[in-house]
């Protein structure tokens, strides 16, 4: 596993350029933009000081599509977060790992 202590920043901007965004910002938090679609992209190690940004939406005019990068192993504690605190937009989390793979996970794909 990655170092916790290091956002996987530069795999969430790749993640999202190979997926045909433009992807802007610096530090830990990206915006992707493609056609009409316009995502908020959050880098995160999976600490508990990052939590409260899944709690906002950024007010009017913000990207209603938020977008969670994490390394693997913290990814499904973030989606239960976010199951838990039902957020004012639509999500999602990527959990990536050492090797370029990643995985997504959203609200569609709560278990019955």
């Amino acid at each position: 596993m990655a170092p916790v202590t290091m956002p996987p920043v530069e795999q969430a901007r790749e993640i999202f350029t190979r997926l045909g965004y433009v992807v802007s910002g610096e530090g830990t938090e990206l915006t992707a933009e493609r056609k009409w679609r316009t995502v908020h992209v959050t880098a995160m190690t999976g600490t508990d000081a990052e939590t409260e940004c899944i709690r906002t939406d950024g007010g009017d005019g913000e990207p209603r599509l938020r977008c969670f990068v994490t390394w693997d192993g913290y990814a499904g504690e973030l989606r239960e977060r976010l199951l838990d605190v039902k957020p004012p937009y639509d999500w999602a989390v990527i959990e990536v790992d050492n090797h370029g793979g990643y995985e997504v996970l959203d609200n569609a794909t709560v278990p019955a």
